[in-house]
């Protein structure tokens, strides 16, 4: 489809939601639909799946696309695109299977597993689960210490601890628990953390790796929507051919996964120069702290073309995106 008509179609921006990323799916939104604006798009609404109208502004709004900005349950896990495909609506990113897929930690470690992608060693724990004494001198002979327990299926690191000593295991699972469903328990791998932004469908490809410097203990949701001069290193500062293995292994979990659109992946890199995978986001932060926007304008791709390819990859694989 040629630009002209491509920026005369009716745009549904579709945020906000009920979880904890509701606030930064809202700015995430916000931002996206002043990119399309801004790029020639010249019918774009911005619609928040929460607001008791949501269903009859969709459905009644005459769209030809959804551009998700949404993050976390709901929005990330496929819950939404299951309704968009119902509606025989196109709409940007992943679809439903890659979306719940790559929002399950332990179905999307599987999956970097087979693959041929390392990812940190982990326990699967049902949530409110309170393990024993012997029970966490087990994990901790297994995994070692300080290891990470986090929600199995949330994002933007809520609810995720750093467990130091034994005797914080099972608070940190109490934490992680309140966002609902399972929580893994994972081994620390250290080294340089870096992201890697990949765009597109058939033709995916890796943009810029970003290193991630933060002065704290982990990437945590406080650091990300800090300012991305403080922690944003582009390019990352690794050996040619460890960039070029990051930028591979990126690519290959976004085509395992089945993702379209885009995705970004977070490694991991250890001494050694192994990249190892700690997840892949389907949707991205949109914001203007966002990793993946930061990446696409040092690779030369201002956020309004970025995103106006977004809307392309949803018209382009818009036929069973299941």
């Amino acid at each position: 489809m040629d630009r002209e008509r491509l920026r005369s179609l009716h745009v549904a921006v579709i945020g906000g939601g009920w979880s904890d990323e509701r606030e930064i799916s809202l700015e995430s939104a916000s931002r996206c639909h002043d990119a399309l604006v801004e790029a020639g798009f010249t019918r774009v609404d911005t619609l928040d799946l929460a607001a008791r109208d949501f269903m009859t502004r969709l459905v009644s709004g005459g769209y030809d696309v959804a551009f998700v900005a949404m993050h976390g349950a709901y929005g990330e896990d496929g819950c939404v695109q299951g309704l968009l495909e119902v509606l025989h609506l196109p709409y940007t990113f992943s679809g439903v299977a890659a979306s719940a897929v790559s929002s399950e930690k332990q179905l999307a470690k599987a999956v970097f597993e087979s693959a041929g992608i390392r990812t940190p060693r982990g326990v699967d724990v049902p949530a409110g689960t309170a393990l024993t004494a012997e029970q966490v001198d087990e994990l901790v002979a297994k995994l070692g210490l300080p290891l990470f327990v986090k929600p199995a299926a949330n994002g933007s690191s809520f609810g995720i601890t750093r467990v130091t000593e034994a005797s914080a295991v099972n608070d940190a699972i109490a934490t992680a628990s309140a966002a609902g469903g399972r929580v893994l328990v994972e081994e620390c791998v250290t080294g340089m953390e870096i992201t890697v932004p990949v765009v597109g469908n058939d033709d995916a490809h890796a943009l810029p790796v970003v290193e991630i410097v933060t002065g704290a203990d982990f990437y945590d949701v406080t650091v990300k929507y800090e300012p991305s001069a403080l922690h944003h290193v582009i390019p990352a500062r690794l050996e040619p051919g460890v960039y070029a293995r990051a930028q591979d292994l990126a690519v290959r979990a976004h085509r395992a996964l089945g993702c379209r659109g885009c995705s970004r992946s977070d490694f991991i890199v250890t001494a050694e120069g192994e990249p190892v995978i700690l997840e892949t986001n389907t949707i991205p932060g949109m914001t203007a702290e966002s990793l993946l926007p930061d990446s696409a304008r040092h690779g030369g791709i201002d956020f309004p073309e970025l995103c106006t390819r977004f809307i392309e990859y949803a018209l382009e694989g818009s036929e069973g995106s299941c």
